[in-house]
Order: C-alpha cells, then structure tokens, then sequence
C-alpha cells in the first residue's frame, strides 16, 4: 500500500516505531499531491521545501532518540485563510495575495508542536463566504468523488484533499458549517470544535468584531474518527494569544446515554437518503447501548436568522468595501443575496442579537443536559450541484433553508460532527452529532460506534 493511503494514527505509529521515516511519508504525499491535485485544485499553495525539512527534523529526533509529537510525521494541510509564517494568507483574494504572514497562527505553531507536517495550503472561496470553492485568485476546486457535486465550502480545498489522500489530516474553519459542510460534500468526517476549544489567531490583521469572535473555530477533517480524535488533542493546546482560548480537559463528567433524534429541524423537507441513513444510524448506537428518543428541537430558526444578521453586520463593517474592490463575481452575488436575508443591525439591535443569543444558548444548554447528544441532519439535502448558489435567487433561498443546522448552531457556539455514512451512490450521504459545550468526548464517541474509516478516493 501506497503511504498516502494510510491513517494518521498508523503513520505516527509507524515513524515512532522506525518502521517508516517521515521523509519516506511527506515524499509519498507530496508525489501524491503532484498526481491528483491539478485535476481538483484543492492545494493552491505547496510547501514541498519546508514539509520535507520539517520531516527531516522528525527524523533526527527519532534518531535521536528524543520524545516525537502525537502527530509524529503526519502529513496535514491548513487552509489559506489562516497565518502560516512565509506564506500568503489570502483568504482566496487577489487584494490579499502579498499579505506574507510573520507569525504563525496557534493552529500552524500546535501542528509543528505536535511533529506533523505541513505538505500544502488549501483553497477557500473569497472570504471564506461559502459552501462552495472557487475564487478568482485560486480557482475552483472540484469535489475528487463527483467533480458535478460541490466539495463543500468553506473549507473545500481541505476536505477534497484529504478524500484524495493529499494528508490525512485537513485543518478547516467553521462559521456556519466551513468544516461540517464540506466533510459532508466529499464523503469523510469532520469535526466542529466548542468555541474556545481550539486556539486561533491571525496576526497579519485585527481582531475580527464579535459575530467573528462568537462564531468561528478551527477544526480538523479526516478519513477516520481516530484521527480526528488525534488532530483534536494536537490543537486543543490552550494558547493565551487567542483570548476566548479555554484550557479544558478533553474527557467530562460522566453523561447518560440518550440521544435526540430528530429528522426534520423546524418540519423542513428532508431528502429520504438522509432519513433512512439517520435511522440506521440510530438503531447502530442503541445497539452500542444509547436510549434514542425521537423530540423536538429548542429555537434553530431564530438562532439562524440571528447568525445571519451578526455575521453580515460584520461583514458590512469589515469587509463591505474589499468585497467592492476585490469584485470577485461568486463572492459579490452571494454577499449581496445574504444581505438580503438579514435585516441591518443598529445598535440597539447588536444589542437585542446578543441577549437573544444568551437565553437561545441557556434553553439549548438545558436541552443537552438532558440529551447529552442529539443526532440529526448535517443538511436537509444532499450535496448541492456545484455552483447552485449562483442560480436563481429562489434557489439560494432553499440552499439557505437547507442549512439551517449549519448556521444556527454556531450562534450558540456548539460543537458538531459530520459522520458519513455511505459514499455508494452519487452523492455521499452522512448525519450529524451535536453536543453540549466542550463535550467532544461525547461526539467522538458515538461518531466511532457508526463511522466507517473513508477510504482514499482515487
């Protein structure tokens, strides 16, 4: 077996024990990028020269018999959005292409802690705005399974590298389902932190207005749930630089095990591929001993509604203008499709959008106190058409409505995991699980009593 195929677990395994060097795997990976990525642009930025050294310092510390890292030579991507120190952090925007990070993002500095290796940068749609991927700097990428389905967005970059065995690992953001969504789009699994769990930071610019800072997380995507389990403590070191960074302790109290079953959020149509791939996820975990009670939800539609408002009210504030002067075509439809849907905020109304935030995340806090997990849809549909967001506007609408568990959840800062099921047809078919803040345990758990390790899509 091709290097490239193996799990994240297994490579570490195998470069602590000798068996493998890590020059031996970044080698294999990089060969592998230089096969498969000019058909789905999901790298736009190679770091063939420096993943080889950093795999060579790998290497020597094994020779020398010195402690190795969790990640110890494991091939991993991050996306352009974020601060790698040398590299461009465009956030797929041609205004930004020469904006040279100093410094590096705690997500970059806590994979160097823990010995992996950095093979490549992954692409984003401009401003990271979407649950599709292309720019008019980077391109587009195509999802590796079906180039006519998205790759997700709007971490696509990362998860089509990752389903074509380019890194077992992917770094990925999620505002309003950024890592969730695209896992989701390229048939592999992905994990959205608790707000705080995972320290960020971009010194190449501001601090981001609070709609940013309530909301958005990195995370990790991969081809197997131990490997997220493996990304996960790698990044989970707290780090002060990002001041909503909590050190916590990765395993909780001990939970009951019943979960929330619900098909249908706010009695939305739902494709029945994902209703039947919920159900037989969920006669999996009550054979793994969970209670499953079928409920209905706390509020999703007025915490969308109120993510929505926050976060374009950040955008008109920070970037309304960069949107006018990057004039990327995607990007300029959508943004003003969005502000469409979301009435402008004054600052009464900022104010209104944070209380209702509080007494939205007490009643769903209560809800996972009682259920520690819910299990329910990632999207009422399955993978969209790539693009379809730039058809019609009723279309976008119904995309919208589609991904009301990918936006509303964030507003209260909840962790989430897309587990894919079933990658037999056309498009692959997966579920989400929900838990309370800082219980990724939990998710990670139930996700290894229904998941699948992904194989690489060739």
């Amino acid at each position: 077996m091709d290097l490239w195929h193996l799990s994240a677990e297994s490579i570490s395994s195998l470069v602590k024990s000798g068996d493998i060097s890590a020059r031996e795997v970044a080698q294999s990976h990089l060969d592998r990028l230089a096969e498969v990525n000019p058909q789905i642009n999901a790298v736009v930025d190679i770091c063939e020269k420096d993943a080889l050294a950093a795999a060579d310092i790998v290497d020597a510390k094994r020779g020398k018999g010195e402690p190795l890292g969790i990640l110890a030579g494991v091939p991993v991507t991050v996306k352009v959005n974020i601060d790698q120190k040398g590299y461009a952090t465009t956030n797929g925007l041609r205004i930004q292409k020469e904006l040279i990070a100093q410094e590096d993002n705690p997500v970059v500095t806590n994979f160097h802690r823990a010995d992996a290796v950095i093979i490549g940068r992954t692409n984003t749609p401009a401003f990271s705005l979407r649950w599709f991927t292309r720019n008019s700097l980077h391109g587009h990428t195509k999802n590796p399974l079906n180039s006519a389905i998205t790759p997700g967005g709007s971490s696509g970059g990362g998860a089509a590298a990752v389903a074509a065995g380019i890194g077992a690992i992917a770094h990925g953001t999620d505002i309003a389902g950024s890592i969730r969504y695209p896992a989701y789009a390229c048939g592999i699994h992905g994990l959205r932190p608790s707000l705080g769990r995972v320290s960020a930071h971009n010194f190449s610019g501001p601090d981001r207005f609070i709609g940013g800072q309530l909301m958005a997380v990195s995370g990790p995507m991969a081809r197997t749930v131990g490997d997220l389990k493996l990304a996960l403590e790698a990044l989970s070191v707290h780090d002060h630089r990002d001041p909503w960074s909590v050190a916590m302790p990765y395993k909780g109290k001990p939970y009951s095990k019943k979960i929330a079953f619900c098909d249908a959020p706010e009695n939305l149509k739902v494709d029945p591929r994902i209703k039947i791939a919920l159900r037989e996820a969920a006669g999996r975990l009550e054979e793994f001993g969970w209670q499953v009670e079928e409920v209905s939800l706390p509020p999703l539609r007025s915490a969308m509604e109120n993510q929505l408002k926050l976060w374009m009210a950040e955008m008109e504030q920070a970037t309304a203008s960069l949107v006018e002067q990057e004039a990327d075509p995607d990007a300029t439809l959508v943004y003003s499709r969005l502000l469409k849907l979301a009435s402008p905020l004054d600052n009464n109304g900022i104010m209104r959008v944070l209380q209702e935030r509080a007494s939205l995340t007490r009643q769903w806090r209560q809800f996972l106190s009682d259920y520690p997990l819910l299990l329910c849809p990632v999207s009422c549909s399955l993978p969209f058409d790539d693009l379809s967001d730039l058809r019609t506007e009723k279309e976008f609408e119904q995309i919208i409505e589609d991904q009301i568990l990918q936006i509303g959840l964030p507003f209260m800062g909840l962790p989430g995991l897309t587990v894919t099921l079933d990658r037999k047809f056309d498009r692959p078919v997966g579920v989400q699980l929900v838990a309370s803040h800082f219980r990724e345990d939990i998710l990670l758990s139930a996700a290894e009593c229904i998941a699948q390790p992904m194989p690489v899509t060739r």
